[in-house]
Protein backbone atom coordinates (compact mmCIF):
# COMPACT_ATOMS: atom_id res chain seq x y z
CA UNK A 1 0.00 0.00 0.00
CA UNK A 2 2.73 2.55 0.67
CA UNK A 3 4.57 1.54 -2.14
CA UNK A 4 1.35 3.72 -3.98
CA UNK A 5 2.11 6.40 -2.23
CA UNK A 6 3.36 9.89 -4.10
CA UNK A 7 6.58 11.18 -2.65
CA UNK A 8 4.23 14.45 -1.44
CA UNK A 9 2.31 11.84 0.83
CA UNK A 10 5.41 9.93 2.31
CA UNK A 11 7.03 13.34 2.71
CA UNK A 12 3.82 14.96 4.36
CA UNK A 13 3.04 11.14 6.44
CA UNK A 14 6.63 11.26 7.14
CA UNK A 15 6.80 14.64 8.70
CA UNK A 16 3.75 14.55 10.71
CA UNK A 17 4.96 11.85 12.70
CA UNK A 18 8.59 13.44 13.03
CA UNK A 19 6.92 16.42 14.06
CA UNK A 20 4.35 14.54 16.73
CA UNK A 21 7.57 12.38 18.01
CA UNK A 22 9.29 15.73 18.24
CA UNK A 23 6.49 17.81 20.31
CA UNK A 24 5.64 14.88 22.15
CA UNK A 25 9.61 14.33 23.25
CA UNK A 26 9.47 18.08 24.08
CA UNK A 27 6.75 18.38 25.64
CA UNK A 28 7.03 15.98 28.16
CA UNK A 29 10.45 17.14 28.58
CA UNK A 30 9.38 20.82 29.18
CA UNK A 31 6.93 19.12 31.82
CA UNK A 32 9.35 17.60 33.52
CA UNK A 33 11.63 20.24 33.33
CA UNK A 34 8.44 22.84 34.66
CA UNK A 35 7.35 20.58 37.19
CA UNK A 36 11.05 20.83 38.61
CA UNK A 37 11.84 24.38 38.62
CA UNK A 38 8.18 24.30 40.45
CA UNK A 39 9.70 21.84 43.24
CA UNK A 40 12.96 24.03 43.06
CA UNK A 41 10.74 27.08 43.47
CA UNK A 42 8.93 25.96 46.08
CA UNK A 43 11.59 24.44 48.44
CA UNK A 44 13.54 28.10 48.19
CA UNK A 45 10.46 29.72 48.79
CA UNK A 46 9.82 27.53 51.37
CA UNK A 47 13.54 28.12 53.29
CA UNK A 48 12.73 31.90 52.79
CA UNK A 49 9.80 31.60 55.22
CA UNK A 50 11.68 28.86 57.67
CA UNK A 51 14.63 31.27 58.00
CA UNK A 52 12.57 34.34 58.53
CA UNK A 53 10.98 32.75 61.44
CA UNK A 54 13.96 31.11 62.80
CA UNK A 55 15.21 34.57 62.80
CA UNK A 56 12.70 36.14 65.07
CA UNK A 57 13.86 36.42 68.36
CA UNK A 58 10.53 35.31 69.85
CA UNK A 59 11.09 32.12 68.53
CA UNK A 60 13.64 31.80 70.74
CA UNK A 61 12.29 33.41 73.72
CA UNK A 62 9.44 31.06 73.52
CA UNK A 63 11.83 28.19 73.43
CA UNK A 64 12.78 29.01 76.49
CA UNK A 65 9.70 29.41 78.23
CA UNK A 66 7.71 26.69 80.04
CA UNK A 67 4.34 26.52 77.34
CA UNK A 68 6.03 27.68 73.48
CA UNK A 69 2.68 26.66 72.30
CA UNK A 70 0.71 29.34 74.00
CA UNK A 71 2.80 31.67 72.14
CA UNK A 72 4.07 30.21 68.99
CA UNK A 73 0.81 28.52 67.76
CA UNK A 74 -0.76 31.89 66.86
CA UNK A 75 2.22 33.39 65.53
CA UNK A 76 2.40 30.25 63.35
CA UNK A 77 -0.83 30.55 62.35
CA UNK A 78 -0.53 34.38 60.70
CA UNK A 79 2.34 33.13 59.38
CA UNK A 80 0.68 30.09 57.38
CA UNK A 81 -1.79 32.57 56.42
CA UNK A 82 0.18 35.98 55.43
CA UNK A 83 3.01 33.72 53.67
CA UNK A 84 0.29 31.20 51.58
CA UNK A 85 2.08 28.10 53.11
CA UNK A 86 0.59 24.91 54.07
CA UNK A 87 2.16 24.49 57.17
CA UNK A 88 4.65 25.91 59.59
CA UNK A 89 5.97 23.77 62.62
CA UNK A 90 8.19 24.98 65.15
CA UNK A 91 9.42 21.96 67.64
CA UNK A 92 12.01 20.89 70.16
CA UNK A 93 15.18 19.47 69.57
CA UNK A 94 13.20 15.93 70.48
CA UNK A 95 11.29 16.35 67.62
CA UNK A 96 7.89 17.49 69.84
CA UNK A 97 5.91 19.95 67.77
CA UNK A 98 4.67 23.11 69.33
CA UNK A 99 3.07 23.66 66.17
CA UNK A 100 0.94 23.25 63.83
CA UNK A 101 -1.97 23.31 60.78
CA UNK A 102 -3.88 20.79 62.88
CA UNK A 103 -3.82 21.54 66.65
CA UNK A 104 -4.43 18.34 67.39
CA UNK A 105 -0.77 17.34 65.86
CA UNK A 106 0.50 19.83 68.94
CA UNK A 107 2.77 17.60 71.19
CA UNK A 108 3.48 15.05 68.69
CA UNK A 109 6.90 13.82 67.75
CA UNK A 110 7.40 15.78 64.39
CA UNK A 111 7.77 12.66 60.96
CA UNK A 112 10.39 13.76 58.89
CA UNK A 113 13.93 13.82 59.08
CA UNK A 114 15.76 16.19 61.28
CA UNK A 115 19.58 15.32 61.80
CA UNK A 116 20.78 17.93 59.41
CA UNK A 117 19.20 20.58 61.29
CA UNK A 118 20.26 19.29 64.64
CA UNK A 119 24.19 19.39 63.71
CA UNK A 120 23.27 23.16 62.78
CA UNK A 121 22.22 22.93 58.90
CA UNK A 122 19.73 23.89 56.45
CA UNK A 123 17.94 21.54 54.35
CA UNK A 124 14.81 20.57 52.04
CA UNK A 125 13.29 17.55 51.68
CA UNK A 126 10.15 16.19 49.98
CA UNK A 127 8.57 13.65 52.37
CA UNK A 128 5.13 12.60 53.92
CA UNK A 129 3.75 13.94 56.73
CA UNK A 130 0.22 14.30 58.60
CA UNK A 131 -0.88 16.28 55.34
CA UNK A 132 0.43 14.36 53.06
CA UNK A 133 3.62 14.37 50.63
CA UNK A 134 4.99 18.19 50.74
CA UNK A 135 8.02 20.03 49.88
CA UNK A 136 9.14 21.39 53.46
CA UNK A 137 12.68 23.48 54.79
CA UNK A 138 13.81 22.37 58.10
CA UNK A 139 15.57 25.43 59.59
CA UNK A 140 17.09 25.30 63.59
CA UNK A 141 16.92 28.03 65.96
CA UNK A 142 20.36 28.45 67.57
CA UNK A 143 21.32 30.72 70.69
CA UNK A 144 24.33 32.88 70.93
CA UNK A 145 26.35 29.76 71.58
CA UNK A 146 25.27 28.17 68.93
CA UNK A 147 23.11 25.19 71.02
CA UNK A 148 20.26 24.27 68.45
CA UNK A 149 17.22 25.33 70.72
CA UNK A 150 13.97 24.80 68.08
CA UNK A 151 13.76 23.75 64.95
CA UNK A 152 11.45 25.48 62.53
CA UNK A 153 9.65 23.66 59.08
CA UNK A 154 7.98 25.31 56.99
CA UNK A 155 6.34 23.48 53.85
CA UNK A 156 3.56 23.09 51.01
CA UNK A 157 1.81 19.88 49.99
CA UNK A 158 2.73 18.32 46.69
CA UNK A 159 -0.57 18.35 45.68
CA UNK A 160 -0.60 22.31 45.41
CA UNK A 161 3.00 22.25 43.97
CA UNK A 162 1.39 19.79 41.67
CA UNK A 163 -1.39 22.80 41.25
CA UNK A 164 0.96 25.76 40.52
CA UNK A 165 3.23 23.23 38.01
CA UNK A 166 -0.30 22.44 36.03
CA UNK A 167 -0.37 26.09 35.35
CA UNK A 168 2.83 26.04 33.22
CA UNK A 169 1.35 22.57 31.32
CA UNK A 170 -1.12 24.00 29.33
CA UNK A 171 1.50 26.58 27.56
CA UNK A 172 3.47 23.82 27.47
CA UNK A 173 0.72 21.77 25.45
CA UNK A 174 -0.55 24.90 23.50
CA UNK A 175 3.07 25.28 22.10
CA UNK A 176 3.49 21.87 21.29
CA UNK A 177 0.07 22.02 19.70
CA UNK A 178 1.13 25.22 17.51
CA UNK A 179 4.36 23.46 16.81
CA UNK A 180 2.88 20.27 15.53
CA UNK A 181 -0.14 22.63 13.22
CA UNK A 182 3.03 24.58 12.18
CA UNK A 183 4.76 21.23 11.15
CA UNK A 184 1.78 19.74 9.26
CA UNK A 185 0.98 22.86 7.42
CA UNK A 186 4.60 23.23 6.12
CA UNK A 187 4.45 19.57 5.06
CA UNK A 188 1.67 19.97 3.25
CA UNK A 189 2.81 22.98 1.59
CA UNK A 190 6.00 20.98 0.70
CA UNK A 191 3.45 17.94 -0.45
CA UNK A 192 1.65 20.24 -2.49
CA UNK A 193 4.70 21.94 -4.42
CA UNK A 194 6.44 17.83 -4.81
CA UNK A 195 2.66 16.62 -6.29
CA UNK A 196 2.79 19.35 -8.73
CA UNK A 197 6.74 18.64 -9.59
CA UNK A 198 7.10 14.78 -9.66
CA UNK A 199 2.87 14.66 -10.48
CA UNK A 200 2.13 12.75 -8.65
CA UNK A 201 4.62 9.56 -8.93
CA UNK A 202 6.36 7.50 -6.56
CA UNK A 203 9.88 7.32 -5.81
CA UNK A 204 10.09 3.56 -7.20
CA UNK A 205 7.61 5.11 -10.24
CA UNK A 206 10.05 7.74 -10.79
CA UNK A 207 13.09 5.54 -10.58
CA UNK A 208 11.47 2.95 -13.11
CA UNK A 209 10.15 6.29 -15.25
CA UNK A 210 13.82 7.40 -15.14
CA UNK A 211 15.45 4.07 -16.17
CA UNK A 212 12.94 4.02 -19.19
CA UNK A 213 13.87 7.67 -20.21
CA UNK A 214 17.73 6.37 -20.12
CA UNK A 215 16.64 3.35 -21.97
CA UNK A 216 15.20 5.54 -24.85
CA UNK A 217 17.70 8.21 -24.86
CA UNK A 218 20.58 5.68 -25.90
CA UNK A 219 18.98 3.32 -27.58
CA UNK A 220 17.11 5.95 -30.36
CA UNK A 221 18.92 7.02 -33.17
CA UNK A 222 18.40 10.26 -32.95
CA UNK A 223 20.87 12.37 -31.35
CA UNK A 224 19.49 14.02 -28.06
CA UNK A 225 20.81 17.14 -26.05
CA UNK A 226 18.98 18.18 -22.87
CA UNK A 227 20.04 21.94 -21.98
CA UNK A 228 18.85 23.82 -19.07
CA UNK A 229 18.33 27.68 -18.78
CA UNK A 230 21.45 28.82 -17.41
CA UNK A 231 23.39 26.42 -20.26
CA UNK A 232 24.28 23.63 -18.98
CA UNK A 233 24.10 20.70 -20.63
CA UNK A 234 22.05 18.34 -18.36
CA UNK A 235 22.62 15.32 -20.82
CA UNK A 236 23.11 14.10 -24.39
CA UNK A 237 22.84 10.78 -25.36
CA UNK A 238 25.29 8.60 -27.30
CA UNK A 239 24.43 9.35 -30.35
CA UNK A 240 24.85 13.02 -30.00
CA UNK A 241 28.00 12.37 -28.78
CA UNK A 242 29.41 10.72 -32.15
CA UNK A 243 27.42 13.44 -34.25
CA UNK A 244 29.03 15.84 -32.44
CA UNK A 245 32.36 14.98 -32.11
CA UNK A 246 31.67 14.69 -28.02
CA UNK A 247 32.97 12.76 -25.29
CA UNK A 248 30.60 9.82 -24.42
CA UNK A 249 28.90 11.32 -21.29
CA UNK A 250 26.77 9.98 -18.22
CA UNK A 251 25.67 13.00 -17.09
CA UNK A 252 22.35 12.68 -15.08
CA UNK A 253 19.86 15.18 -13.63
CA UNK A 254 21.39 15.78 -10.88
CA UNK A 255 25.06 15.34 -11.57
CA UNK A 256 27.63 17.04 -9.92
CA UNK A 257 29.96 19.30 -13.01
CA UNK A 258 27.49 18.51 -15.71
CA UNK A 259 29.47 20.39 -18.95
CA UNK A 260 28.29 24.31 -19.67
CA UNK A 261 28.22 24.86 -23.55
CA UNK A 262 30.84 27.22 -23.93
CA UNK A 263 32.53 23.90 -22.67
CA UNK A 264 32.05 21.82 -25.67
CA UNK A 265 33.87 22.05 -28.98
CA UNK A 266 30.58 22.70 -30.72
CA UNK A 267 30.00 24.62 -34.63
CA UNK A 268 29.16 28.29 -34.46
CA UNK A 269 25.77 27.72 -35.68
CA UNK A 270 25.16 24.93 -33.32
CA UNK A 271 26.46 26.32 -30.40
CA UNK A 272 24.46 30.00 -31.71
CA UNK A 273 21.11 27.73 -31.88
CA UNK A 274 21.46 26.36 -28.55
CA UNK A 275 22.69 29.28 -26.53
CA UNK A 276 19.48 30.74 -27.95
CA UNK A 277 17.07 28.67 -26.74
CA UNK A 278 14.94 29.51 -29.87
CA UNK A 279 12.29 27.02 -31.29
CA UNK A 280 13.84 25.45 -34.95
CA UNK A 281 12.24 22.92 -37.04
CA UNK A 282 14.28 20.82 -39.84
CA UNK A 283 17.37 23.17 -39.67
CA UNK A 284 20.40 22.02 -41.23
CA UNK A 285 23.46 22.94 -39.75
CA UNK A 286 27.12 21.92 -40.61
CA UNK A 287 30.16 20.11 -38.33
CA UNK A 288 32.71 19.78 -38.97
CA UNK A 289 32.42 16.27 -41.17
CA UNK A 290 28.60 16.14 -40.92
CA UNK A 291 25.60 17.41 -42.09
CA UNK A 292 22.73 18.08 -39.48
CA UNK A 293 19.26 18.54 -39.03
CA UNK A 294 18.00 20.18 -36.27
CA UNK A 295 14.90 20.72 -34.57
CA UNK A 296 14.62 22.24 -30.73
CA UNK A 297 11.74 22.99 -28.61
CA UNK A 298 11.44 24.73 -24.90
CA UNK A 299 11.11 21.99 -21.74
CA UNK A 300 7.90 22.94 -20.19
CA UNK A 301 7.02 21.40 -16.77
CA UNK A 302 3.81 20.77 -15.31
CA UNK A 303 2.06 23.87 -14.51
CA UNK A 304 -0.96 25.22 -12.79
CA UNK A 305 -4.47 24.68 -14.17
CA UNK A 306 -4.80 26.79 -17.51
CA UNK A 307 -1.57 26.72 -18.27
CA UNK A 308 -2.07 24.58 -21.13
CA UNK A 309 -4.18 26.94 -23.74
CA UNK A 310 -5.90 28.90 -20.64
CA UNK A 311 -5.33 32.33 -20.42
CA UNK A 312 -3.53 32.96 -17.77
CA UNK A 313 -1.96 29.74 -17.25
CA UNK A 314 1.89 29.79 -16.90
CA UNK A 315 4.33 26.77 -17.16
CA UNK A 316 7.70 26.71 -15.87
CA UNK A 317 10.46 26.36 -18.62
CA UNK A 318 13.28 23.95 -17.64
CA UNK A 319 15.23 24.73 -20.71
CA UNK A 320 15.02 23.55 -24.30
CA UNK A 321 15.59 19.52 -25.96
CA UNK A 322 17.02 19.22 -29.57
CA UNK A 323 17.34 16.39 -31.16
CA UNK A 324 20.02 15.58 -34.06
CA UNK A 325 19.20 13.88 -37.24
CA UNK A 326 22.33 12.63 -39.81
CA UNK A 327 21.64 13.64 -42.86
CA UNK A 328 25.21 13.01 -44.03
CA UNK A 329 24.71 10.08 -46.29
CA UNK A 330 21.58 11.62 -47.58
CA UNK A 331 23.31 14.39 -48.95
CA UNK A 332 26.45 11.90 -49.88
CA UNK A 333 23.67 9.88 -51.89
CA UNK A 334 21.98 13.18 -53.81
CA UNK A 335 25.57 14.40 -54.70
CA UNK A 336 25.88 10.93 -56.16
CA UNK A 337 22.76 11.18 -57.91
CA UNK A 338 23.53 14.93 -58.70
CA UNK A 339 26.49 13.47 -60.57
CA UNK A 340 24.58 10.37 -62.48
CA UNK A 341 22.46 13.12 -63.10
CA UNK A 342 25.11 15.51 -65.01
CA UNK A 343 26.79 12.30 -66.58
CA UNK A 344 23.51 10.89 -68.36
CA UNK A 345 23.07 14.95 -69.76
CA UNK A 346 26.35 14.77 -70.88
CA UNK A 347 25.38 11.19 -72.92
CA UNK A 348 21.62 13.08 -73.66
CA UNK A 349 23.78 15.83 -74.93
CA UNK A 350 26.32 13.62 -77.07
CA UNK A 351 23.97 11.56 -78.47
CA UNK A 352 22.38 14.52 -79.76
CA UNK A 353 25.10 15.97 -81.26
CA UNK A 354 25.91 12.18 -82.46
CA UNK A 355 22.52 12.39 -84.30
CA UNK A 356 23.29 15.65 -85.99
CA UNK A 357 26.46 14.31 -87.11
CA UNK A 358 25.19 11.03 -88.14
CA UNK A 359 22.42 13.18 -90.37
CA UNK A 360 25.24 15.22 -91.82
CA UNK A 361 26.65 12.43 -93.04
CA UNK A 362 24.17 10.87 -94.11
CA UNK A 363 22.91 13.88 -95.94
CA UNK A 364 26.67 13.92 -97.46
CA UNK A 365 25.90 10.58 -98.79
CA UNK A 366 23.06 11.32 -100.28
CA UNK A 367 24.39 14.23 -102.50
CA UNK A 368 27.05 11.63 -103.48
CA UNK A 369 29.45 13.88 -101.64
CA UNK A 370 30.96 10.07 -100.63
CA UNK A 371 34.56 11.61 -99.52
CA UNK A 372 33.67 14.68 -98.21
CA UNK A 373 31.21 12.38 -95.53
CA UNK A 374 34.20 9.93 -94.79
CA UNK A 375 36.46 13.31 -94.18
CA UNK A 376 33.80 14.73 -91.56
CA UNK A 377 33.12 11.36 -89.98
CA UNK A 378 37.38 10.71 -89.30
CA UNK A 379 37.58 14.18 -88.20
CA UNK A 380 34.82 14.41 -85.69
CA UNK A 381 35.94 11.07 -84.36
CA UNK A 382 39.69 12.33 -84.07
CA UNK A 383 38.49 15.86 -81.84
CA UNK A 384 35.88 12.97 -79.52
CA UNK A 385 38.78 10.94 -79.30
CA UNK A 386 41.46 13.32 -78.61
CA UNK A 387 39.24 15.37 -75.47
CA UNK A 388 38.41 12.07 -74.02
CA UNK A 389 41.85 10.87 -74.50
CA UNK A 390 43.54 14.51 -72.98
CA UNK A 391 41.10 14.38 -70.12
CA UNK A 392 41.45 10.58 -69.07
CA UNK A 393 44.82 10.56 -69.27
CA UNK A 394 44.96 13.82 -67.27
CA UNK A 395 42.86 12.98 -64.72
CA UNK A 396 43.99 9.54 -63.38
CA UNK A 397 40.94 8.86 -60.84
CA UNK A 398 37.97 7.44 -63.61
CA UNK A 399 35.24 8.61 -61.89
CA UNK A 400 36.81 12.13 -61.82
CA UNK A 401 37.06 11.66 -65.63
CA UNK A 402 33.77 10.56 -66.27
CA UNK A 403 32.57 14.35 -63.91
CA UNK A 404 34.42 16.40 -65.97
CA UNK A 405 33.66 14.67 -69.44
CA UNK A 406 29.88 15.13 -68.05
CA UNK A 407 30.76 18.82 -67.19
CA UNK A 408 32.22 19.08 -70.42
CA UNK A 409 29.65 18.03 -72.59
CA UNK A 410 27.27 20.38 -69.94
CA UNK A 411 29.31 23.32 -70.67
CA UNK A 412 29.28 22.84 -74.56
CA UNK A 413 25.62 22.58 -74.72
CA UNK A 414 25.04 25.46 -72.58
CA UNK A 415 27.44 27.71 -75.17
CA UNK A 416 30.75 27.68 -72.91
CA UNK A 417 33.80 26.22 -73.03
CA UNK A 418 35.21 23.88 -70.38
CA UNK A 419 39.64 24.18 -70.28
CA UNK A 420 40.86 21.32 -67.91
CA UNK A 421 45.25 22.07 -67.52
CA UNK A 422 46.81 19.11 -64.81
CA UNK A 423 50.42 19.46 -63.76
CA UNK A 424 52.10 17.23 -61.62
CA UNK A 425 52.96 13.47 -61.98
CA UNK A 426 51.82 12.14 -58.24
CA UNK A 427 47.89 11.79 -59.30
CA UNK A 428 45.03 11.68 -56.89
CA UNK A 429 45.22 8.24 -55.30
CA UNK A 430 44.38 8.26 -51.54
CA UNK A 431 41.71 10.88 -51.34
CA UNK A 432 37.98 10.01 -51.06
CA UNK A 433 36.33 10.34 -54.45
CA UNK A 434 32.82 11.41 -52.53
CA UNK A 435 35.14 14.19 -51.47
CA UNK A 436 36.32 15.11 -54.51
CA UNK A 437 33.09 14.95 -56.37
CA UNK A 438 31.62 17.07 -54.05
CA UNK A 439 34.43 19.72 -53.95
CA UNK A 440 34.92 19.87 -57.79
CA UNK A 441 30.99 18.67 -58.72
CA UNK A 442 29.34 21.86 -56.74
CA UNK A 443 32.41 24.59 -57.63
CA UNK A 444 31.81 23.49 -61.83
CA UNK A 445 28.43 23.52 -61.12
CA UNK A 446 28.58 27.23 -59.42
CA UNK A 447 31.69 28.34 -62.24
CA UNK A 448 29.24 27.08 -65.51
CA UNK A 449 26.09 29.08 -63.85
CA UNK A 450 28.26 32.34 -63.56
CA UNK A 451 29.63 31.77 -67.35
CA UNK A 452 26.27 31.25 -68.75
CA UNK A 453 25.00 34.23 -67.29
CA UNK A 454 27.66 36.49 -68.77
CA UNK A 455 27.83 37.93 -72.25
CA UNK A 456 30.07 35.47 -74.77
CA UNK A 457 32.89 34.42 -74.30
CA UNK A 458 31.68 32.10 -71.81
CA UNK A 459 34.54 29.93 -70.35
CA UNK A 460 35.24 27.61 -67.10
CA UNK A 461 39.25 26.92 -66.45
CA UNK A 462 39.78 23.87 -64.23
CA UNK A 463 43.22 23.54 -63.29
CA UNK A 464 44.36 20.53 -61.15
CA UNK A 465 48.15 20.87 -59.23
CA UNK A 466 49.90 18.20 -57.92
CA UNK A 467 52.91 17.52 -55.78
CA UNK A 468 54.32 15.21 -53.20
CA UNK A 469 52.90 17.64 -50.04
CA UNK A 470 49.69 18.60 -51.80
CA UNK A 471 46.81 18.88 -54.79
CA UNK A 472 45.66 22.38 -55.52
CA UNK A 473 42.08 22.85 -57.40
CA UNK A 474 41.47 25.81 -58.85
CA UNK A 475 37.98 26.80 -60.50
CA UNK A 476 37.77 30.27 -62.20
CA UNK A 477 34.90 31.43 -64.80
CA UNK A 478 34.26 34.48 -67.05
CA UNK A 479 31.43 35.29 -65.12
CA UNK A 480 30.78 38.88 -63.10
CA UNK A 481 32.40 37.93 -60.11
CA UNK A 482 31.13 37.79 -56.65
CA UNK A 483 30.74 40.87 -54.38
CA UNK A 484 33.69 40.77 -51.65
CA UNK A 485 30.82 42.12 -49.08
CA UNK A 486 29.01 38.69 -49.26
CA UNK A 487 32.51 36.96 -49.76
CA UNK A 488 32.44 35.15 -46.30
CA UNK A 489 28.12 34.60 -46.81
CA UNK A 490 28.42 32.14 -49.60
CA UNK A 491 29.57 29.44 -47.71
CA UNK A 492 27.05 29.24 -45.11
CA UNK A 493 24.45 26.75 -45.80
CA UNK A 494 21.10 28.05 -47.19
CA UNK A 495 22.97 31.36 -48.58
CA UNK A 496 22.95 31.90 -52.35
CA UNK A 497 22.66 34.65 -54.77
CA UNK A 498 21.06 32.43 -57.41
CA UNK A 499 16.88 33.59 -57.71
CA UNK A 500 15.32 30.08 -56.96
CA UNK A 501 11.82 29.31 -57.66
CA UNK A 502 9.18 29.56 -55.94
CA UNK A 503 6.10 27.19 -55.64
CA UNK A 504 3.89 29.08 -58.26
CA UNK A 505 6.74 28.96 -60.88
CA UNK A 506 7.67 33.16 -60.53
CA UNK A 507 11.42 34.06 -59.18
CA UNK A 508 12.33 34.59 -55.90
CA UNK A 509 15.29 36.25 -53.81
CA UNK A 510 17.63 33.61 -53.76
CA UNK A 511 19.67 34.46 -50.66
CA UNK A 512 17.41 32.64 -48.27
CA UNK A 513 17.14 28.47 -48.73
CA UNK A 514 14.74 27.63 -51.33
CA UNK A 515 16.62 24.87 -52.84
CA UNK A 516 19.74 26.37 -53.08
CA UNK A 517 22.44 27.59 -51.15
CA UNK A 518 23.85 24.37 -50.40
CA UNK A 519 26.59 23.40 -53.37
CA UNK A 520 29.47 25.36 -51.67
CA UNK A 521 28.53 24.81 -47.79
CA UNK A 522 29.13 21.24 -48.45
CA UNK A 523 32.49 22.18 -50.56
CA UNK A 524 33.60 23.67 -47.46
CA UNK A 525 32.51 21.16 -44.94
CA UNK A 526 34.20 18.81 -47.41
CA UNK A 527 37.61 20.65 -47.33
CA UNK A 528 37.69 20.78 -43.79
CA UNK A 529 36.97 17.07 -43.47
CA UNK A 530 39.60 16.58 -45.17
CA UNK A 531 42.40 19.27 -43.74
CA UNK A 532 42.32 21.14 -46.43
CA UNK A 533 42.06 24.98 -47.06
CA UNK A 534 39.57 26.86 -49.17
CA UNK A 535 39.92 30.90 -50.24
CA UNK A 536 38.30 32.61 -53.00
CA UNK A 537 39.38 34.99 -55.16
CA UNK A 538 36.18 37.70 -56.15
CA UNK A 539 37.39 38.66 -59.57
CA UNK A 540 40.61 39.48 -61.52
CA UNK A 541 42.84 37.19 -63.51
CA UNK A 542 43.64 33.48 -61.71
CA UNK A 543 45.97 31.01 -62.04
CA UNK A 544 43.49 29.37 -63.81
CA UNK A 545 43.75 31.57 -66.98
CA UNK A 546 42.75 35.20 -67.63
CA UNK A 547 39.46 35.28 -66.70
CA UNK A 548 37.24 37.78 -64.86
CA UNK A 549 35.05 36.36 -62.50
CA UNK A 550 35.27 34.49 -59.73
CA UNK A 551 38.25 31.62 -58.67
CA UNK A 552 37.82 29.38 -56.08
CA UNK A 553 40.90 28.16 -54.57
CA UNK A 554 41.08 24.25 -53.14
CA UNK A 555 44.56 23.09 -51.26
CA UNK A 556 44.31 19.60 -49.73
CA UNK A 557 47.09 17.71 -48.02
CA UNK A 558 48.48 14.97 -50.50
CA UNK A 559 47.46 11.71 -48.94
CA UNK A 560 49.73 8.79 -47.64
CA UNK A 561 50.91 6.77 -50.36
CA UNK A 562 51.04 4.08 -48.37
CA UNK A 563 47.86 4.16 -47.17
CA UNK A 564 44.65 2.73 -48.57
CA UNK A 565 41.75 4.62 -50.42
CA UNK A 566 39.07 5.62 -48.68
CA UNK A 567 35.48 4.17 -49.65
CA UNK A 568 32.09 5.14 -48.51
CA UNK A 569 31.71 2.82 -46.19
CA UNK A 570 35.28 3.60 -44.33
CA UNK A 571 34.08 6.71 -43.98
Amino acid sequence: MIRRWSIARRLFAANVLFVLVLSVVLGAAAIIDARQRTYDDAGRRMQTVAAAIAANPLVLSAARSPEPSATLQPYAAKVMAEAGVDFVTIMAPDRTRWTHANPAEIGKPYIGTVDPALRGETFTEVTAGTLGPSVRTIVPVMDDGGTVRALVAAGVTVRNVDIAASGRFGAIIALCVALLAAGSLASWLLGRYLRSVTRGWGPEQLAQLFAYYESVLHSVREGVVLIDTRGTVVMYNDQAAELLGLEPSDVGPSAEGAPRLSELPLDGSLRELFESGRTAHDEIHLSDSRILVVNQAPAVGPGRPGALGRPGGRAPVFGTVATLRDRTEIESLGSELETMRTLSGALRAQTHEHANRLHMIVSLMELGRTDDALDFATKDLELSQRLTDDIVASVDEPVLSALIMGKSAEAHERGAELSVSVTGEDGLHGLAVQDLVTILGNLLDNALDAAAAAPPPRKVALSIETAPDRVVFSVADSGAGIDPAIADDILEYGFSTKASRAPDGSAQDGSTPGGRGVGLALVRQAVKRLGGTLSIDTAGPSSAGPLTGALFRVVLPAPDPAAPAPTKDSE
